[in-house]
């Protein structure tokens, strides 16, 4: 990509109303814009992220024996009157339409996953499955904040499973919690990321959430010295020990939910009589599991768990660009050589942003390389085309290396 083509705008001032890290450094780098409080636009940049970290996901998701589907935003009330939701849970946006139609904006979609698995589910030779979407989801929070960490329109990957009996969805919730931590891996999080117990409310003693650690965290988490698996504030008071291995002595932190997971049980599948009929050819409800995960607020996590005082540092994994290419001076022999580095990249299936602007100066064009936040920097000036080299550098380290181009490809590869 040209950076003279790239729809995108930094800006080196500060966010005014900015309450979190990730909200300044991605609004000031050009990733979003915010059209009103909880509500954002993914620009190219912003866009190119969202995707690598879905891609991610559903890979595993897909390895975990999920099978992808696409469930409707728009989804009506009498589902949520079955469960009890339509007045009980407070963010849920409802909307009117035409004949007195009366919809929910789905925040979550146990209402429509139910009532389509009773479609196909007969027997128990039927189960076990699950299905998973990557989904709009929309809350009416009281109070959007934190910019893409908590908002009120968001990117999320909901899968639910479905199962004849407690023990199957017992292996299958194990299953899971490898998946996420494998994802939380190659995201770059893993490191700040705790599996935390949480109550359960009406579907199990617990339910779990995956907690990041961050400053911008708006909840409270007791990490276990002993295990390193946590415990949520609203729930430590009854919970004076670790649930894992029973020790006492815990950290207290700032987090943010990365994903949660419930054992829903019976909860979703006894309104919409979703049932299967076992080997005797009796009736059981069918029992099911969700598992969540807001890849919008991922984003946002992975900035803050990965920038310094000069911009993002964006993991390989997610990086919009895998290389900032920067030509600095207009001589003819400098735009020759960054063009062709720019094209072989290409060619090699390395994504390159090529700054090919010749209006800005080294210094600005610096500043917004690390702003960005893109991994690996190449820098073509007659200094090094001179040498038939290019300035190298990593974003997560300080040094700068002097390469040949012919072996920027192999660099490129290996770093």
């Amino acid at each position: 990509m040209l950076q003279s083509k790239l729809f995108y705008k930094t800006t080196r001032e500060k966010s005014a109303d900015a309450e979190a890290v990730s909200h300044d450094l991605l609004i000031r780098a050009g990733f979003v814009d915010q059209l009103m409080a909880g509500v954002y636009t993914f620009t190219p940049l912003g866009f190119a992220v969202l995707k690598n970290i879905e891609s991610i996901i559903r890979k595993n998701m897909e390895e975990a024996g999920g099978q992808e589907v696409l469930m409707p935003v728009l989804q009506p009330k009498e589902n949520w009157v079955k469960t009890g939701r339509w007045t009980s849970m407070d963010v849920l946006f409802q909307i009117n339409g035409s004949g007195d139609k009366e919809y929910a904006l789905g925040p979550t979609h146990e209402e429509v996953v139910s009532p389509l698995a009773k479609k196909n589910i007969f027997s128990y030779r039927d189960l076990p499955f699950g299905l998973f979407q990557i989904q709009t989801k929309f809350r009416d929070e009281l109070r959007a904040k934190s910019g893409i960490l908590r908002t009120r329109e968001f990117l999320m990957k909901d899968l639910y499973s479905f199962h004849a009996n407690q023990d199957d969805l017992d292996k299958y919730y194990e299953r899971i919690i490898k998946a996420y931590f494998n994802i939380f891996k190659e995201l770059g999080i893993r490191n700040k990321t705790y599996l935390t117990f949480a109550g359960g409310g009406t579907f199990a003693r617990y339910s779990h959430e995956f907690q990041m650690t961050t400053p911008a965290g708006e909840d409270i988490i007791y990490i276990c010295h002993k295990c390193k698996t946590a415990v949520n504030k609203e729930i430590k008071a009854e919970t004076p020990v670790c649930p894992s291995c029973s020790s006492d002595s815990f950290e207290e932190a700032k987090a943010v939910e990365v994903g949660n997971i419930f054992k829903l049980g019976t909860k979703y599948s006894l309104p919409f009589d979703l049932k299967f009929k076992d080997k005797d050819g009796a009736d059981k409800p069918v029992i099911m599991g969700c598992y969540g995960m807001g890849i919008s607020r991922v984003m946002g996590a992975i900035v803050e768990a990965s920038y310094d005082e000069k911009g993002i540092i964006w993991p390989k994994s997610v990086a919009p660009f895998a290389v900032h290419l920067i030509q600095l001076g207009g001589d003819a022999k400098v735009k020759t050589t960054a063009l062709k580095i720019y094209q072989d990249l290409n060619k090699n299936g390395i994504k390159v942003l090529y700054d090919d602007r010749e209006d800005k100066s080294a210094g600005e064009k610096f500043a917004e390389s690390d702003l960005i936040g893109i991994p690996l920097r190449a820098v073509v000036s007659e200094k090094t085309v001179a040498k038939n080299s290019v300035e190298f550098k990593e974003r997560a380290k300080s040094a700068v290396k002097i390469i040949k181009i012919k072996d920027l490809l192999k660099t490129v590869k290996n770093a």
